[in-house]
């Protein structure tokens, strides 16, 4: 069925609805479903039924099908009649496959007629509201069917916008309504007694069926309990701690778990086994972040004509450069020192450390004990099972601050943004680079056109990109090294001096009791983690790099708060963590940053979007700067100027996103971004032109054309002549005024009313601003 044919059955449909109720309420059908009718036809249901059983029960069940499946009202008067015409047992069995079929013919069309432009216009915020049905969904069912406080029909066509299967929705819906069923239809055989429907339900039976209700949850948490105290036996909990909370690893994650329970004057214990700051300070972030800011100047002096000096090939020494890279770690250190953190009353304690308890660890010989313990022992790089390379001197990410050489040929394994950042370090320090990815492009991750970008840069720069290669060995060949990869069905080689293997990282689990403790590990090799950073161990939390999903130092230091707090306030208090805004950058020349949904994201999930792009080779600063390239990519709610994602591509892009970063964290539109003062000249502007360039604000078909009939009329003298006509109408009655009022307004109305089907070819096109709609 194609879009448009099932756009018009959707139609179809809910005009026969509309149609239907329009009938049931003109006819007066719908008022014979009341209790009085009810009572006054109860002899002559009664002995029509008896006259005719199998047509009296086949119609009644038809007729209870069609009103619960259009919503219509009218299931009580129903469900009594059912007691009334055909007994307890009967009754109960037909009203409870009406009731049932009819609640999932109402939930189905719900979903036939809603779900998918619900689920295309808010997919990203109904993620974890759909992640939530699937795990607790039938049993929240289950609790509103026993409990008779929701609307019976408000809760099918609720039902169906969610992922709940029809099949779960029968069965919980027939089982959880059978003792309400019961309770009505037995009232149902006692109808003369009944003067109101509330007579049914007394306080005491409706507390009953909310008791009933609410035991599959009291079950739920008596049976979590059950678990906790499985997972926990064999181990005898401590009488007394000697710490509140104890952590592993002093990386990123581990030094902001430890502040933030110093923070709050909790008596915290650090345990790190090698250097303080982890990957990030040492062989990570700062390290890389020096190296490219002295590739960079040397890539500036060698194309100085751009900014109208000679080029020059700047004279250096590799090592030198590298010592510098190494005063820079020096010179940021303090700031993860033992020192600093004994100062804020950490005790930070130098050793390996072990599990031997859910509460205890031990450090050299030395066994410790917390109420709470946080994992935060990292991740160390990828190294592949590839034949041949434990012959060959490979570097990683975590080696190559060793050098003190520059390679004069060197291939770099990966496509991802630690592959592409030392690529194009170590082109621009005059290395012979092969980079070779597996995938089709560069940065898989990143949007086709931002990843273009990037690789069209390394080209000109002198860089071999082989995209779509496949390793499969490293040999040796007339005394060099070479590596050997499939492509198109075809053996190519690469020779190389050295190899940087930039794979991506793998937890480290290993080695400290983990696995001995009962610790579970993921299908990707991470500790596993609720959204409380809890483990299968309530008091073990983990954060960072050993447990992912997005292993960046901002995310490490953002899950380590929510390990941290709730660490120290379970079970008094808790916070799922929030991964809604993650922002984050490859640090390449152009830079490549990102947050929230890319465009090929959007499409390969079927989130309705709009795309608006700007090109940064038309923003002043840029083109001073002789920087005039990239773009400010950013995508909209259809018809709103709501956030789903931003890419910019382009000189200082990672700085540029914060913008966008706190714009979707507070829901701030580009309205709010474009109205917003940003200083001339700077990047920064890039920011307020996307904004601009967005038809959000002001949908160009119908504002085009009310703007320009308000300013003829303002030229011609209409605007005043009007005015005068309407001032000399005063002594009219002043419904006639209302009404001549909106007549001499009407042509303007449009303005108000905006025609946002705009296609593309509606929209003005200058250098790279570009709005689409998808």
């Amino acid at each position: 069925m194609t879009k448009h044919q099932s756009a018009a059955l959707k139609w179809t449909i809910a005009l026969l609805l509309l149609a239907l109720v329009v009938v049931a309420w003109r006819s007066g059908w719908l008022g014979q479903l009341s209790l009085a009718s009810l009572k006054v036809s109860q002899a002559q249901l009664r002995d029509w039924t008896d006259a005719h059983p199998l047509m009296a029960a086949t119609a009644f069940l038809v007729v209870y099908i069609v009103v619960t499946g259009t919503s219509l009202p009218g299931a009580v008067i129903l469900t009594l009649a059912g007691g009334a015409r055909f007994g307890w047992i009967e009754g109960t069995v037909l009203v409870s496959f009406g009731s049932s079929v009819g609640a999932t013919l109402a939930f189905l069309t719900s979903r036939f007629l809603f779900r998918e432009a619900l689920q295309a216009r808010y997919g990203d915020r109904l993620a974890g509201f759909n992640a939530g049905i699937k795990r607790d969904g039938a049993l929240y069912l289950f609790t509103l069917r026993l409990v008779p406080a929701v609307p019976f029909f408000l809760v099918n066509l609720m039902a169906g916008l969610t992922t709940m299967r029809a099949r779960t929705f029968y069965w919980i819906s027939q089982v959880g309504m059978l003792p309400g069923t019961i309770a009505y239809v037995f009232a149902g055989t006692q109808l003369a007694r009944i003067e109101s429907p509330g007579d049914i339900l007394s306080p005491g039976l409706i507390a009953a069926f909310a008791a009933l209700g609410l035991l599959p949850w009291l079950m739920r948490v008596v049976s979590g309990w059950l678990a906790t105290r499985r997972i926990y036996r064999g181990h005898q909990k401590p009488a007394g701690f000697d710490y509140n909370l104890l952590v592993i690893g002093a990386g990123s994650a581990g030094l902001v778990s430890a502040y933030i329970g110093s923070a709050v004057h909790a008596r915290v214990a650090l345990v790190e086994r090698h250097r303080m700051g982890g990957d990030c300070l040492n062989t990570g972030c700062v390290p890389s972040k020096a190296l490219i800011r002295s590739a960079r100047l040397i890539a500036e002096a060698r194309h100085g004509s751009r900014y109208g000096v000679v080029d020059t090939e700047l004279d250096f020494d590799f090592a030198t450069v590298m010592a510098r890279v190494q005063s820079v770690v020096t010179q940021v250190a303090p700031h993860d020192s033992v020192e600093r953190y004994r100062g804020l009353g950490v005790e930070v304690i130098l050793g390996e450390a072990k599990l031997v308890s859910p509460w205890e660890v031990e450090v050299d010989g030395r066994r410790i004990s917390a109420r709470s313990l946080i994992i935060a022992s990292g991740a160390r790089p990828l190294v592949p099972d590839l034949p041949g390379l434990e012959q060959v001197p490979y570097l990683t990410s975590d080696t190559l601050w060793a050098l003190s050489e520059l390679p004069e040929r060197i291939v770099v394994l990966g496509g991802g943004p630690i592959g592409c950042e030392l690529s194009q370090a170590f082109a621009r320090f005059g290395s012979k680079v092969v980079q070779v990815e597996m995938a089709a492009r560069l940065l898989p991750r990143e949007d086709a056109d931002a990843a273009a970008e990037v690789a069209t840069r390394f080209e000109a720069e002198g860089i071999q990109v082989a995209v779509a290669h496949k390793a499969l060995r490293i040999e040796r060949l007339d005394g060099q090294n070479l590596l050997v990869c499939e492509h198109e069905d075809r053996e190519v080689s690469f020779p190389f001096d050295r190899i940087l293997l930039a794979l991506g990282r793998r937890a480290n689990t290993e080695g400290f009791g983990l696995e001995e403790l009962g610790v579970r590990i993921t299908d990707r090799g991470t500790i596993e983690a609720d959204a409380l950073m809890r483990t299968n161990f309530p008091n073990i939390h983990v954060c960072g790099d050993a447990t992912g999903p997005f292993q960046f130092t901002h995310v490490a230091s953002h899950q380590a708060w929510y390990a941290a707090v709730n660490a120290l306030l379970a079970p008094f208090w808790s916070f799922k963590v929030d991964y809604r805004v993650i922002p984050w950058a490859t640090f390449t020349d152009p830079e490549v940053a990102r947050v929230g949904l890319s465009e090929d994201e959007a499409t390969q999930r079927g989130i309705a979007h709009e795309v608006t792009r700007y090109g940064i080779d038309d923003l002043d600063r840029a083109i001073a700067d002789s920087e005039a390239h990239g773009f400010v990519k950013v995508l909209t709610v259809p018809g709103k100027d709501r956030i789903l994602g931003a890419t910019i591509v382009g000189q200082h892009a990672g700085d540029l996103l914060a913008e966008f970063v706190l714009a979707m964290k507070h829901g701030i539109g580009l309205n709010k971004l474009l109205g917003t003062i940003h200083i001339y000249p700077t990047m920064a502007e890039a920011n307020k032109y996307v904004a601009g360039a967005c038809g959000n604000h002001a949908p160009p078909g119908a504002t085009a054309h009310g703007e320009e009939v308000l300013h003829v009329a303002t030229r011609q003298g209409v605007r005043d002549r009007l005015i005068d006509s309407v001032r000399s109408l005063r002594s009219l009655p002043g419904w006639v005024q209302v009404w001549v009022g909106l007549i001499a307004i009407g042509p303007y109305l449009s303005i108000g009313c905006p025609d946002t089907r705009a296609t593309k070819e509606d929209l003005p096109v200058s250098h790279d601003h570009t709005r689409r709609i998808s």
